[in-house]
């Protein structure tokens, strides 16, 4: 009687410490509308996040890492002779209508999503303006002055690909930047150009997500001649939380001017992600000038609030507070109507306890100590029900699609404990047409959802109900790689190397671990903050396959082969297949080929990574992806090869000089053979 009566107690008391915990975590906040409204608030400490970068100049024999500091686009480079960031190269024969961008390689926190507070940033940069003598052979200027460039702009914006157009756009903008492109810059213009609101040829402007300046102030006044020649000095003082910006301009001393360029109000949170990337941009148009960048310094302060983790955090540490999902907060009416109703189940519980510890006093029944149920390790892949990923999927609805192939669809979803994850449909038709065999499916899953490398996706979880299979991945917010490697921007070669090195560092562990990854595209691979590749979006499911130490060697040989197509379109900047717009164009293993048999593989090279290109590295990736294709007993190599040819550890076998006659990456008699890695070659 003693042991249910506590038992019965025990549950008044959980119930009760849930209700008080509800009436805790969602504190109401009636408005004068009537209308009642949630107010977050961070249950731990705020501290702040700094990133401080730090320039004396930029002499490449100085500072060997400049190349893996600071990100060179379209016609930017490192003038060793002047130690500085000129765009254009003064060298170039042809110096009318460029445009370049100097961009530092990692992201830096200026906005707080939390808060919604925009980071405070102060910078200094030393620059100089010299103008060429090919000015004398342009147009007449109509727009005043006989002479200089388009200028400088110093720019914070959401990716480190893009490069804007040349003339008075300045490098900042172009036209495929859509209307929700966040960009902000600091002009220096040396361009008088009505069309936008130039006041004159000698200016600053403040740009917000345009071209035109929201704010202009005339350099003349303060003592300043942009294109006189001479280095100058910007200071930039911005207080976040205050919303509040300085601008500074004066010769390159020590001393820091008395008067402001500019002083005033000014919010940039709507112009802010929560990370960017700040750096310089420059161009000229029909008249030209070199723009030098000598120094630059620039720290960041952002506030951020801390929160314990539990077992149902996304992460096992303390960890920085994401983007929280804003949920309207019931109405009192609705409380009240919740708490009568979990006392109404109290009153039962009691009920029925008593009926049972009566039949318990007669004999009839035995009371059992509750099952105490083993706490869950955090992270920890786990069987997702059905339920749950309709409700992180809201029903698989098309606005949460991310993507799709012939395998599935993958959704955008928020599973309970507030992470975002990427939800993998496997299609009806696809798992048909596979044979699935679901034990073996299910063990493959399982074993793939227990490695755990840097550059491979973490597996979340899985479900099996019905004829449903759907895969749970970590969501990783800058996408998957084809995005920026065929859409908008163009990704510099030193990123692009990077990520051919970090996917052959993944399938080379995978394959250390008799697994495979059987899906290698570039719309497999994604983006973390930092814009490192990892691979994810496994195949998992192949035909024919007997035993699993023969799928393992046939689809591990099968991801090098499809890790030489990638390799090829990381170089190419363009997909494997031929271009729908070109009937007589070849498929991209076909032109890779036949340049390679004519000496010509650097025409295959995407020129638009402009003239920071390393083309000899370049040549010698190609090389690498062309030997991932060949016949496997002949010299397709293990991924663990291809990772000591990439870091520069072994020498990269000669290439046999025509094409072989087959370039299956499977054994016909395997069945294995689908899509393009099977097609017939002419």
């Amino acid at each position: 009687m003693a042991t249910c009566y506590t038992l019965s107690i025990n549950n008044f008391s959980s119930i009760i410490s849930i209700i008080v915990l509800i009436l805790v975590i969602n504190p109401i906040q009636i408005e004068s509308s009537g209308k009642s409204k949630k107010k977050t608030i961070p249950n731990g400490p705020v501290i702040n996040v700094t990133k401080y970068l730090s320039f004396p100049d930029f002499n490449q024999n100085k500072n060997p890492r400049i190349h893996q500091d600071i990100n060179l686009l379209g016609s930017a480079i490192f003038s060793d002779q002047k130690s500085c960031i000129q765009i254009p190269p003064e060298d170039t024969t042809n110096l009318r209508h460029l445009a370049g961008r100097a961009i530092h390689s990692s992201p830096i926190r200026l906005f707080d999503p939390l808060t919604e507070t925009p980071a405070s940033f102060s910078t200094t940069f030393s620059f100089q303006f010299n103008t060429t003598t090919t000015n004398t052979s342009n147009p007449t200027d109509t727009n005043g002055g006989g002479s200089g460039g388009s200028g400088l702009t110093f720019i914070i914006v959401p990716d480190e690909f893009t490069v804007g157009r040349p003339g008075p756009w300045l490098g900042m903008l172009n036209d495929v930047c859509d209307d929700e492109y966040k960009a902000i810059g600091i002009e220096f213009d040396t361009r008088k150009n009505p069309e936008f609101g130039d006041p004159n040829d000698n200016h600053v402007g403040i740009n917000l997500a345009s071209i035109v300046s929201s704010t202009t102030i005339n350099a003349s006044e303060l003592g300043i001649f942009l294109k006189d020649g001479s280095v100058h000095r910007a200071w930039v003082n911005y207080d976040g939380p205050n919303r509040f910006i300085d601008v500074r301009l004066g010769a390159d001393t020590e001393t820091y001017p008395e008067k402001p360029a500019f002083s005033g109000p000014l919010d940039l949170s709507p112009f802010l992600k929560e990370y960017m990337f700040v750096g310089f941009s420059a161009s000229t148009g029909n008249f030209t000038q070199i723009h030098n960048v000598l120094s630059w310094n620039f720290t960041a302060t952002s506030q951020a609030s801390l929160r314990v983790p539990s077992i149902e955090t996304c992460e096992s540490k303390i960890i920085l507070e994401e983007k929280i999902s804003h949920r309207k907060t019931p109405s009192s009416f609705l409380i009240f109507l919740a708490v009568m109703v979990l006392v109404l189940v109290v009153l039962l519980n009691l009920y029925f306890n008593g009926k049972r510890k009566e039949r318990n006093a007669h004999g009839n029944g035995v009371v059992l100590p509750e099952k105490k149920q083993r706490p869950r390790p955090p992270n920890k892949p786990r069987l997702f029900t059905i339920a749950e990923v309709h409700s992180a999927t809201w029903s698989f609805n098309e606005s949460q699609v991310l993507g799709s192939d012939s395998r599935g669809t993958t959704y955008k979803g928020v599973i309970l404990n507030g992470c975002q994850v990427a939800v993998k449909r496997f299609s009806a038709r696809f798992l048909g047409s596979s044979g699935l065999d679901r034990r073996r499916l299910g063990k493959e899953i399982n074993g793939v959802s227990k490695i755990r490398h840097p550059n491979l996706v973490p597996i979340r979880g899985w479900c099996f109900d019905g004829r449903e299979v759907i895969v749970v991945y970590d969501y990783l917010p800058n996408g998957s790689l084809d995005r920026w490697l065929f859409g908008v921007g163009v990704l510099p070669w030193t990123r692009r190397l990077k990520v051919v090195k970090d996917v052959a560092d993944s399938l080379s562990y995978l394959h250390s671990k008799e697994l495979a990854h059987k899906n290698v595209k570039t719309s497999s691979v994604f983006l973390d903050v930092s814009f490192r590749a990892v691979l994810g979006d496994y195949g998992f499911v192949l035909d024919s396959a007997e035993s699993r130490r023969f799928e393992s060697a046939v689809s591990q040989k099968a991801d090098v082969f499809d890790f030489g197509i990638f390799v090829l379109e990381v170089v190419a900047g363009r997909t494997r297949s031929s271009d729908p717009s070109d009937p007589g164009g070849m498929d991209l293993l076909s032109l890779a080929w036949g340049k390679h048999e004519t000496d010509e593989k650097a025409k295959v090279v995407d020129r638009r990574m402009g003239s920071v290109l390393n083309m000899d590295q370049a040549v010698r990736v190609l090389e690498i992806g062309l030997l991932c294709t060949l016949n496997e007993n002949k010299g397709r190599p293990t991924m663990e090869e291809v990772v000591e040819f990439l870091c520069w550890e072994k020498p990269v076998p000669e290439l046999p000089p025509s094409r072989p006659v087959s370039l299956f990456p499977y054994n016909s008699m395997t069945g294995l053979c689908a899509g393009y890695s099977c097609a017939s070659f002419k």
